[in-house]
């Protein structure tokens, strides 16, 4: 994956919440213990965990942060020539790329007129019009809010702890989060919440099909997101490759539900299910990437 150093970063899309208006985007890491026994913790561990590169519509009942954005200093920050030496400014391209193609898309493939969401980047903890929520819930898709949140020490726990390490679990994860957004600009999130309440011995599966084609989504994206460019016109990506596509299905293997109930030391339990297992996931990101198409994507129908 190559980013282009003559693409601007379009830092409007992003809402820096971060200590004293952010900085660096880096820093460091939260702990999410991965617990080797049974026991009362374990099933904490595994909600926790089981967010990750999730929906975000339930999120921690704690004091968050609610200090105002300033984007003071990733403005300067990624206006820089060293720009994309630093986190928060590629995270911010790839921001960026996700919503130009979506801009287009979304009219092509559903009709709609895309509403840019921003992403919110904070510190340990956040107000959200979802709740409060602290970095162990991961990033996470505020509906009500129609907003991205994200703390990027994530990064360092999905490639340290869930072995995730390659640079495209990044704009996987972005893109996933965006698959959200869409889901709640056409309608499709809602309706599932329906259907959960006229059947609710059926939730979990039908929350699984809204994060596999969020997962799906994301793959559209990766098949497109060379045909992106800012707002001059310059291509955001020089080029992504096969082996950024085998991170992209990495990171979807790494965050799969069997995956992390048996790295919490669970036994695999399909009853718990809410994202779908790694081979959902990696199957359902492939659809999307090897068709470029969101309406390939039709998860609740398959």
């Amino acid at each position: 994956m190559e980013l282009n150093e003559r693409a601007d970063v379009d830092t409007s899309q992003i809402e820096d919440r971060r200590g004293g208006g952010g900085g660096g985007g880096g820093g460091g890491g939260f702990p999410i213990p991965i617990p080797t026994s049974g026991g009362g913790i374990v099933g904490l561990i595994v909600t926790l965990i089981a967010v990750l590169v999730g929906g975000g519509f339930g999120v921690n009942a704690i004091t968050g942060d609610d200090a105002p954005a300033d984007n003071g200093a990733i403005e300067q920050s990624c206006d820089a020539a060293d720009k994309l030496q630093k986190l928060d400014c590629r995270n911010a391209l790839y921001v960026n790329s996700i919503q130009s193609w979506w801009a287009k898309r979304l009219p092509e493939s559903f009709g709609e007129q895309y509403q840019p969401a921003p992403t919110v980047f904070f510190d340990q903890a956040v107000q959200t019009g979802c709740g409060a929520a602290d970095s162990g819930v991961g990033p996470f898709y505020c509906p009500a809010d129609h907003k991205v949140f994200i703390d990027l020490t994530f990064y360092q726990v999905l490639a340290d702890q869930l072995g995730a390490k390659g640079e495209f679990a990044q704009p996987y994860v972005l893109a996933h989060e965006y698959g959200h957004h869409v889901q709640s600009l056409i309608g499709t999130e809602a309706d599932m919440r329906r259907q959960q309440e006229r059947d609710p011995d059926n939730a979990n599966e039908l929350s699984v099909k809204l994060e596999l084609q969020a997962d799906c989504y994301a793959g559209a994206w990766a098949k497109n997101a060379t045909q992106t460019a800012d707002a001059d016109g310059d291509p955001i990506f020089k080029s992504i490759t096969d082996q950024d596509i085998k991170e992209g299905l990495d990171t979807a293997a790494a965050i799969g539900d069997d995956t992390l109930q048996k790295q919490a030391g669970q036994e695999v339990n399909p009853d718990g299910f809410t994202h779908g297992t790694s081979a959902q996931r990696q199957q359902w990101f492939r659809t999307g990437y090897d068709t470029g198409d969101p309406k390939a994507c039709n998860t609740f129908g398959s």
